[in-house]
């Protein structure tokens, strides 16, 4: 009994409640509070647009990225046509690109004054109300830039699944005379629906925490609705209430993810190897190449080009000192909490290989469900417990000291920093259990011969293995945290500025130019973890 209680365990069993903490503080006071009159006000009048864009985003999303994602895929995995080793894996690089930063982006894009209008005016000498083009800034507007960026969650876990199951199956198929288009509906699509299920449920997941492109394209959903439901009304039950409900819609999406995936598992129990992409010439080369540029282009080389463009044309007017202390801010903010962030994964993931119990993996998988709750959810769980703390704390403070300290938690990046904890400590989690997986429990039992003790084993032996991995961890939390916006803005203390928040607040002023800058910075960042996914793309397909 005493390993149950060990000191691992112990701290591993507190990392995870304050993991839960939010969540459980939103559903607390979603009870505790009842039904405010701004609650019966926004179920009057606003709620059921909440609910119908919020329904409408993810069904457009889910088929959007399911398309691309299974098309560009197949392609890269089964053909062979120009450009094929290039998308391999150059079609992740739209990760790289925030949604709301490619909401800036084509909104100055495709604008009245912006360069594609312009053009059609002078090479037709239209004029204004002699043509109509659409507006980007609609639910479908918002449905595109989406789709366009969260693609790429789908073709990496289908493109897997093709490689891994794709061999011995579509032998067999070919020898019963089954087609190509007949063999990839008949037997490659349904082995690929548990990866392909998995991918559309975190873009999806990622869909309902965004506030910047919705906000930006005044779509009201249920986080544009927390986010005012806080700020505009000082209401903390209502937007508590209203995070429950988002919180209860991606808890449908990771069932029905489960649901769909059943009991069903897919193995490859062939040896043979995966054969030789068939060669595709002619038109149909020239449909594979630009059903793989297309999605490519519009979602990274465009927008990143735009970008450049306007950094380097124009930019930001206070480039300079200004955007030094908001790369600081962004920077010290993703350092720390990536720091922490491997730190608590390494002692959750090592906790659970010693212990071996099912209390280690539930604590785990309680962790591991902060990555599906929205920031903004996260951040109001935070809000209200920590703000209670943090009166309490001045209250005993100013009563022994006679002088009030102000907001210590709140008043400072603190908060901030368990908010993304709580998000993106999954991430972290994910990696290292992965890597602590491969080593032999022999190096375990090697350590005890020679006298070490858990700790020491820790330090001495499976530290130094797990370097890449906890390296990769960081760099993974560090970007998440460097794009994380409604947390950002809900929770930032007074005067503290980021880089994302930068870029959203020259965006809602309509200053798209100077948002350029802090823009390009993020998705320069965002691109080192595809880098390094990139290769591993590619030494797979060696």
């Amino acid at each position: 009994m005493s390993r149950y209680l060990s000191p691992l365990v112990l701290s591993a069993i507190l990392i995870a409640l304050l993991a839960g903490l939010p969540v459980a503080s939103v559903g607390f006071n979603l009870f505790l509070g009842g039904t405010s009159d701004t609650w019966n006000h926004l179920a009057s009048t606003v709620l059921p647009e909440y609910l119908w864009n919020s329904l409408a985003l993810c069904t457009g999303v889910g088929v959007g990225v399911a398309i691309i994602g299974v098309t560009t895929a197949w392609l890269t995995t089964m053909h062979d046509f120009p450009g094929r080793r290039v998308f391999e894996w150059a079609l992740v690089l739209p990760l790289a690109v925030p949604a709301y930063v490619m909401a800036y982006v084509y909104t100055d894009f495709l604008q009245f004054v912006g360069p594609v209008q312009t053009a059609l005016r002078d090479f037709f000498e239209w004029r204004r109300g002699d043509y109509w083009f659409p507006d980007i800034r609609t639910l479908s507007g918002a449905m595109l830039m989406f789709i366009f960026v969260l693609y790429p969650y789908v073709y990496l876990l289908a493109r897997t699944a093709f490689l891994e199951r794709a061999g011995g199956v579509l032998e067999a198929a070919r020898t019963l005379g089954i087609g190509p288009w007949r063999a990839f509906f008949t037997v490659s699509l349904p082995l690929a629906r548990p990866a392909i299920a998995a991918g559309v449920a975190l873009a999806l997941m990622e869909t309902l925490a965004d506030y910047g492109t919705v906000a930006y394209f005044a779509v009201n959903t249920f986080t544009t609705g927390i986010y005012r439901a806080w700020f505009s009304l000082g209401d903390r039950v209502a937007s508590a209430q209203l995070a429950a409900i988002l919180l209860g819609f991606v808890l449908l999406l990771v069932a029905v993810e489960r649901i769909t995936r059943g009991r069903a598992r897919y193995h490859n129990t062939s040896n043979r190897h995966r054969p030789p992409p068939g060669r595709l010439r002619g038109g149909a080369a020239l449909l594979a190449t630009l059903a793989c540029l297309t999605p490519l282009a519009l979602g990274f080389l465009l927008p990143a080009g735009l970008l450049l463009r306007m950094a380097l044309g124009d930019g930001d007017a206070q480039f300079g000192a200004r955007f030094l202390t908001l790369a600081r801010n962004s920077l010290t903010l993703a350092g720390l909490t990536a720091l922490i962030a491997v730190t608590l994964a390494v002692l959750l993931a090592y906790s659970a290989r010693l212990s071996k119990t099912l209390l280690a993996q539930a604590l785990n998988r309680l962790v591991g469900l902060g990555y599906a709750v929205p920031g903004t959810v996260i951040a109001v769980g935070v809000l209200i417990p920590v703000t209670r703390l943090d009166n309490w704390l001045s209250g005993q403070w100013e009563s022994a000291f006679g002088s009030n300290p102000g907001l210590l938690l709140t008043g400072g990046i603190a908060a901030l920093i368990y908010a993304y904890l709580v998000r993106f400590l999954a991430v972290a989690l994910q990696t290292v259990d992965a890597s602590l997986s491969k080593i032999t429990p022999s190096m375990d039992d090697a350590a005890r011969c020679l006298g070490l003790g858990q700790s020491a084993s820790l330090r001495r032996v499976h530290v130094p293995i797990l370097r890449g991995s906890l390296f990769t961890a960081g760099l993974l939390v560090f970007v998440d945290v460097m794009k994380e916006l409604p947390a950002t803005l809900v929770m930032r203390p007074f005067n503290f500025d980021t880089l994302a928040t930068q870029a959203y607040t020259l965006a809602a002023d309509e200053r798209l130019t100077e948002a350029s800058t802090a823009s390009l910075a993020i998705v320069a960042v965002g691109l080192l973890p595809l880098i390094a996914l990139s290769r591993q793309i590619t030494r797979a397909r060696k």
